[in-house]
């Protein structure tokens, strides 16, 4: 049976872990958000949010950080695991919850692919090198 939840441990929380990511992250575009993930040791999935002033007043801002939570949430299931992201957004109109699940699916499934991609550089490299 599938969990819908989104804990305590699967926040992102903490100015190093923050900085970590931001530093060794890989980032995707998509739209109003942009996306730095890094893979971590865990088997879960760990988001965190960065929303400025400057997408709106407090109540709009709040609203965002809600429906993508949410997105999160429902679409954590069928997500690649084990990564660390932070979702920063821009300043946009409002959209709905689908439109941002389609959007951080998107992102991540594109990061996904990148990080495998390296992996896999990394161990022809390591082959080469034995």
């Amino acid at each position: 049976m599938k969990q819908y939840r989104f804990t305590y441990a699967q926040k992102l929380h903490g100015k190093n872990l923050f900085t970590a990511v931001y530093q060794q992250g890989q980032r995707k575009n998509c739209g109003p958000i942009l996306v730095v993930a890094t893979p971590n040791q865990t088997a879960f999935n760990r988001m965190g949010l960065s929303i400025s002033r400057k997408v709106g007043n407090a109540v709009k801002r709040h609203r965002i950080k809600r429906l993508l939570r949410e997105a999160f949430r429902l679409t954590q299931n069928d997500l690649p695991t084990g990564y660390d992201m932070i979702v920063i957004v821009r300043p946009h109109p409002t959209l709905c919850l689908a439109d941002y699940q389609r959007i951080l699916s998107d992102a991540i499934n594109a990061l996904h692919l990148r990080w495998e991609k390296e992996r896999k550089k990394q161990l022809k490299q390591e082959n080469k090198q034995q």
